[in-house]
């Protein structure tokens, strides 16, 4: 195979497979090239994404010697990306009653889905995950997209059992916001004891939901590494009950009586 060839298969296949090793004499059977031949191939590739601010290859040495893509994002790309998330959201029409924002359009495009994940596996990319958990439902476009650059498993925590998902898992906790008592449930199946875990949500107010989570995850004996959340509000009347999270927006001004929005960037920054 030629060079040009092989660099755009081996281009393509780290893309599509981030954070998994892989041995070269995979690379060279694929290829049909020399073991010399990919080890320059990977070179090259590896230049060029740190040079695009994508990532960049991991290699090991040894007789388990191999190779992985550890896709991360640059800061000037990722500001960027948030700058003009922000202005989208400051759109006066997405004010709803109650001082809600309307996002909705925000986690049903892929492509935004997408950079919000890149954008969090990278911030979190040299965390030892094991699994993504998030609560249902808005949470779970985001949840997926982050764990598909970490190559990792998903685990919703919903509101009711379902009988499909077997015996589960129950905790009360108290919403931040409404201060009502809520109710979250995890199936024993869905998550290893002991395993190490990045809570994604779409919307933080207080943080109960994200607290009660954590009460959740506690029964696993879970080890949350990261919390990731897209918005968060910057509300001074409501006492934040979660100190230690990553937010990529914050909504620091909705006005309902004067349809005013003002997006700042989150604590990514």
């Amino acid at each position: 195979m030629k060079r040009s060839n092989r660099l755009v298969v081996l281009t393509e296949y780290f893309l599509e497979n981030p954070r998994k090793h892989i041995q070269l004499p995979y690379f060279v059977e694929l290829c049909d090239t020399t073991k010399s031949s990919v080890s320059e191939d990977l070179d090259i590739i590896d230049s060029v994404f740190k040079l695009q601010g994508i990532g960049h290859l991991e290699r090991t040495t040894g007789a388990s010697g191999g190779v992985k893509f550890i896709p991360e994002y640059s800061s000037e790309k990722s500001l960027a990306f948030i700058d003009e998330l922000s202005k989208r959201l400051e759109d006066p029409s997405r004010i709803l009653p109650g001082g809600y924002l309307y996002m909705t359009d925000i986690l049903g495009d892929p492509a935004t889905v997408r950079e919000i994940g890149r954008i969090f596996a990278s911030r979190f990319s040299k965390l030892d995950i094991d699994v993504v958990v998030t609560a249902a439902t808005k949470g779970i476009p985001l949840a997926y997209a982050v764990a598909s650059f970490l190559q990792v498993p998903v685990v919703i925590v919903r509101r009711d059992p379902q009988v499909t998902e077997g015996s589960s898992v129950s905790i009360n906790y108290v919403s931040g916001s409404s201060r009502k008592i809520q109710t979250m449930v995890l199936p024993k199946r869905s998550l290893k004891e002991g395993s190490n875990v990045c809570i994604i949500d779409d919307f933080m107010k207080a943080g109960g939901t994200i607290n009660g989570m954590i009460s959740l995850l506690q029964e696993f004996n879970a080890d949350v590494k990261a919390i990731g959340v897209l918005a968060e509000a910057d509300d001074e009347e409501e006492e934040r009950v979660v100190n230690h999270y990553t937010s990529l927006i914050k909504i620091k001004k909705l006005d309902m009586v004067n349809k005013e929005i003002l997006i700042e960037p989150g604590n990514f920054a």
